[in-house]
């Protein structure tokens, strides 16, 4: 809303300042429209220079911002296209001047005069102290880069949906009745708590096979309706009432418990996935990525910046293997497919028929009775035929070993692997979480073993390196729009300076607010690297225009920039007011608006007040250089020359 008016705010004040001027209303608006299309068309083109590279994006970044860019964009390239046409027609029939100005429309021109006023008398030593203006401005975008340390990183931020998962293990081999128990427990717990709402749960796992998981589904009340907790004196949040669940839940005997904060979910391949911290190690050999994967989980809980640490590598199923003495079976005429055979048919069954019943058939299968097959004994006591037709004990020709094992092996990319999972502990970057965590997973793991981030810690880092490439493509893209528009090289780079400052202007913001960088505060960042530069365009642009009339270019900058400062600040209010209401913003989705708008806020208002002073010493600094190199050129002179004699006068 902000920057869909932009265009029309440019055309409006200075049609309305030729109109001061005395002119007549056609004149007025015809004069007035000319002069600042090349402005107004600049800073539009600049936002969608911006978003040119945001818009070929991959992933699920891409599909993010490409619907973003994609209204921003065509919402800008309207509001030109009314800006130079609908609001110079209208302007040339409506707009009076003097003598209809009320008490709020005098105040408010007094105002933007006495500021005018106010801004030219400090511009003066500005331009006498050109390079103290901008070495004092550039250390300052320089120290503001220390601020990125101080902000937690995050994919995206976590919200209060009112919604949230427990999720569940007991031991290995434990039956549904113990898992039922456990069930039971938690639900007790979340009655006994007035701020939830309702809840639901089940044991079996996301599979349905996994007698030992279970799953709840928690709906808290809505924040409003929440009541008073005793021990905080306030209204819990839904992180909070997640705490709460953890600590009273981690003392239950034999089970492993985690929260599941559903606004994270989505990023990961695997199913009920969606941990914030998520990455898996590869190896060959399933025993000592077992070990590792203990010593890791132990070493990330030490650490103290994650919590929920969990894995999928369950070993603990007693399984019988059946180990055949090749050479005795040998000896008997006995082969191995003999032995597996016996014990399939035995143990597991096998079909021997099929009957119909009332149209429906049936498979007839044949094995021992359950009192027969119970134990591993059991298999020791089957008879097996030998070469000659005889028969012999299979306890005979087999040894019977019983070991713990995996429920499930899972593998990626060909490769055995172990996921480990966790949540980010409460005020922890999730950068430095999923930095720390795969660190002391390559400490741990030995020669031709490996970690690879998966699910939302994988997107976490591709989103920001590609966030950050969209970022300096756009630049160059900028600058070179730009370049073709002025017709120079110089003057971009001068338009360009508005950038930095931007930055540091978001990123105080975010740190004051106690706000994250994220993908939508990255969002606020690129949105900014469009509008900031609207106001050095309309600088440099009132300038040259003032320089082509005859003016010198130190008189030029005094009377264009001072004359440039009302419609700056009347883009600047009008850009700041439409992200003030999202800044502010409380209830659902308040988390995800939030950081956006306090960038663009943030960044307006630092950008708006130093490119007043840096844009002009810059303008200034840069006439000097050009006119400088083109004296040399005149005077036939080699650049190095050149400079070996400047240096030496």
């Amino acid at each position: 809303v902000g920057i869909v008016v932009d265009d029309a705010i440019m055309v409006l004040e200075n049609i309305y300042r030729h109109r001061e001027q005395g002119e007549g209303k056609v004149t007025a608006a015809s004069v007035g429209a000319r002069e600042i299309t090349f402005a107004a068309a600049a800073a539009t083109l600049a936002i969608m220079a911006i978003f040119l590279p945001v818009a070929f994006m991959k992933g699920i970044i891409g599909k993010f911002f490409f619907q973003f860019g994609v209204t921003i964009t065509v919402a800008v390239l309207i509001s030109l296209l009314e800006a130079l046409t609908l609001a110079p027609m209208r302007l040339s029939r409506m707009l009076e001047v003097g003598e209809r100005a009320g008490r709020l429309e005098r105040w408010v021109s007094t105002t933007f005069a006495r500021l005018a006023a106010g801004y030219q008398r400090l511009l003066v030593p500005a331009l006498r102290h050109r390079k103290l203006v901008l070495a004092g401005s550039a250390l300052l975008f320089v120290l503001s880069l220390g601020i990125v340390g101080l902000l937690r990183q995050e994919f995206i931020p976590s919200q209060d949906m009112s919604r949230f998962g427990i999720r569940f293990q007991t031991p290995v081999g434990s039956n549904l009745d113990a898992s039922e128990r456990i069930l039971s427990q938690i639900e007790r717990f979340l009655q006994s708590r007035p701020d939830v709402d309702m809840f639901g749960g089940f044991v079996g796992g996301f599979g349905g096979g996994e007698v030992n998981s279970g799953f709840l589904f928690v709906t808290m009340k809505e924040p409003a309706d929440r009541p008073v907790d005793p021990k905080t004196g306030r209204r819990l949040s839904q992180n909070e009432l997640m705490a709460v669940t953890r600590q009273a839940t981690s003392a239950l005997p034999g089970a492993r418990i985690v929260m599941q904060d559903f606004s994270q979910r989505g990023f990961s391949a695997g199913r009920g996935g969606g941990f914030p911290v998520e990455f898996n190690i590869r190896g060959r050999d399933w025993d000592e990525l077992g070990r590792s994967s203990r010593v890791i989980m132990e070493k990330m809980r030490e650490s103290g910046l994650v919590t929920d640490i969990n894995s999928d590598y369950q070993v603990g199923m007693p399984e019988v293997q059946v180990i055949p003495d090749r050479n005795k079976a040998a000896d008997l005429g006995i082969s191995m497919a003999d032995i597996g055979d016996t014990v399939n048919s035995a143990i597991g069954g096998v079909r021997i028929g099929k009957f119909k019943d009332k149209g429906r058939r049936f498979d007839i299968r044949v094995r021992l009775l359950a009192p027969q097959r119970g134990r591993p004994e059991d298999i020791q006591r089957l008879l097996v035929r030998t070469g000659g037709g005889g028969l012999v004990r299979l306890g005979d020709v087999v040894r019977i070993e019983q070991r713990p094992t995996l429920q499930t092996i899972t593998r990626r990319d060909r490769e055995r692997a172990i996921t480990l999972t966790a949540n980010v502990a409460p005020g922890v970057s999730q950068g430095v979480a999923i930095d720390r965590s795969m660190g002391l997973a390559r400490e741990v793991l030995p020669d031709g073993y490996r970690v690879v981030a998966s699910g939302s810690a994988r997107t976490f880092r591709e989103a920001f390196e590609s966030l950050l490439f969209a970022m300096i493509l756009g630049l160059i893209v900028a600058y070179m729009v730009l370049a073709s528009q002025f017709n120079a090289f110089t003057h971009p780079f001068t338009v360009l300076l508005a950038l930095p400052f931007s930055i540091s202007g978001a990123l105080v913001a975010l740190y004051l607010a106690g706000q994250s960088l994220n993908v939508y505060s990255f969002l606020g960042l690129i949105l900014l690297m469009g509008i900031a530069k609207k106001n050095s365009i309309l600088l440099v642009d009132f300038t040259n225009q003032a320089r082509a009339s005859g003016m010198e270019r130190h008189e030029a900058l005094l009377h264009a920039c001072p004359v440039r400062l009302r419609p700056i600040l009347m883009t600047s209010i009008a850009t700041i007011a439409g992200a003030l209401p999202p800044a502010l913003a409380i209830g659902p989705g308040a988390e995800l608006q939030r950081p956006m708008a306090l960038a663009i806020v943030g960044g307006m208002i630092v950008s708006t007040a130093l490119t007043l002073f840096v844009v002009p010493a810059a303008y200034s600094l840069l006439a000097d250089m050009v006119e400088w190199n083109a004296a040399r050129k005149r005077r036939g002179e080699g650049l190095v020359a050149a400079l070996r004699s400047a240096r030496a006068s």
